[in-house]
């Protein structure tokens, strides 16, 4: 029985990055006698244990075959007489497909060593294009390593893009889509994901309303990248810098959508682009089976941009009615991420990455006016002079609109 330390672990010690997940592949024994140890088998696909003290993972050293389309296409192979070195190859790149034994000694048999010193993200081996999520891995970490100057190499490039070419990534189940989609837009350059998916042509099969915004002009004087598409990787890299909430920068990311359905005969402008973005971003969110709240999030930040980019201009009215259709009188925690997202927006543009704005505080400020209004004081003398509850809630309306207006003087 042969235990070493694999994959993530052994990549991450070697860049000098805390080692938050530690999985093993154990060679040379069966399940039977796993289970004997007092290991606890969890696997529903392959030999999976989890350690009875220590509770990490330990997977029998397996093989695979491509025996269908997707990512669920495989036969899985494990038994004692399965070697490391046939373990490794199944696997993606090449700075996972490391290994490390009990003395500390470092097993490379695919030169993922070379790959970490020299930032490449590389695959194994020619069986890398027989699984679709490959593509959506290779696009995360290429999110999260793009810090330290990774980029895909030019082979790997080259199978994702036979990959998308031959149907194979449109296997992908929606699942497991969003489920890679999530843990990307937590990286630090989450804009890398969508960047690398595009160069393949995946993000057309995946993200066809991203995809179609790039070739779509803004008014320059506005936006001096001009392209809709950089705007949005703009915005997303901005996001990204204001708030570690993955929920906000993908509302960030998806806010103008509706750009792309704009008739060429309007170009540059883009008359109501928030109302279709919206549409378009609950379109999108069923497909993926997105949570709810982050198409909640997404479409208020779709529909109301616009709208809080101009919050000096707008009446107490107004403002008060935008913060009621954000539900951001029950929910202030809300109103934070939506102005984050407005914010990204703002500054998701070529020299305006480090500017104020304003327009947050000034829906801050309103947002606390209008809830320190004691509408039980006013719906108690309203119903003492007979009112109705439509009448009741106009008076707190008027109330709180006057609130506004005392603490937003300009």
């Amino acid at each position: 029985m042969e235990i070493y330390l694999v994959g993530g672990a052994v990549r991450d010690r070697l860049l000098g990055l805390p080692v938050k997940d530690r999985d093993y592949v154990v060679v040379g024994v069966t399940p039977e006698q796993m289970e004997a140890k007092g290991f606890r088998p969890v696997g529903a696909d392959f030999p999976v244990f989890l350690h009875p003290e220590t509770h990490e993972e330990y997977a029998l050293a397996r093989t695979e075959r491509k025996s269908g389309r997707g990512y669920k296409g495989f036969q899985v192979f494990a038994d004692p007489g399965v070697t490391l070195e046939q373990d490794l190859h199944r696997r993606d790149l090449t700075i996972n497909a490391m290994a490390e034994d009990a003395s500390g000694k470092i097993i490379d048999p695919f030169n993922g060593q070379d790959d970490v010193q020299n930032g490449f993200l590389r695959h194994v081996s020619p069986a890398f294009v027989e699984d679709p999520v490959r593509v959506l891995r290779v696009a995360r970490f290429a999110a999260r390593f793009k810090k330290y100057g990774f980029r895909v190499a030019h082979g790997t490039h080259a199978l994702m893009k036979n990959m998308v070419a031959n149907g194979e990534v449109d296997h992908l189940v929606p699942e497991r889509v969003w489920s890679e989609t999530e843990r990307a837009l937590a990286e630090d350059n989450p804009e890398e994901f969508f960047r690398v998916l595009r160069a393949c042509g995946a993000l057309e099969k995946l993200f066809p309303e991203i995809d179609a915004l790039y070739g779509v002009p803004q008014p320059e004087a506005h936006h001096p990248e001009v392209d809709t598409g950089v705007h949005c990787m703009m915005v997303l890299q901005q996001a990204a810098r204001l708030t570690p909430d993955a929920r906000t920068r993908f509302a960030a990311l998806v806010h103008d959508l509706g750009k792309a359905t704009t008739p060429e005969s309007e170009w540059p402008r883009h008359i109501a682009h928030e109302a279709r973005g919206a549409g378009l971003v609950e379109a999108m969110a069923q497909r993926l089976r997105i949570p709810n709240s982050w198409r909640e999030l997404a479409v208020k930040v779709a529909r109301h941009h616009g709208v809080c980019h101009r919050a000096a201009e707008l009446k107490p009215s107004t403002l008060l009615r935008i913060l009621e259709q954000l539900d951001a009188l029950r929910q202030p925690g809300e109103l934070d991420a939506f102005l984050l997202a407005c914010e990204a927006d703002a500054r998701g543009r070529a020299g305006f990455e480090q500017a104020k704005y304003p327009q947050a505080e000034l829906f801050r400020q309103a947002c606390a006016a209008a809830t320190s209004v004691n509408t039980s004081v006013i719906a108690a003398e309203q119903k003492a002079l007979g009112k109705s509850g439509e009448q009741i809630g106009e008076a707190i309306r008027q109330e709180r609109s006057r609130a506004i207006e005392q603490a937003i003087k300009r």
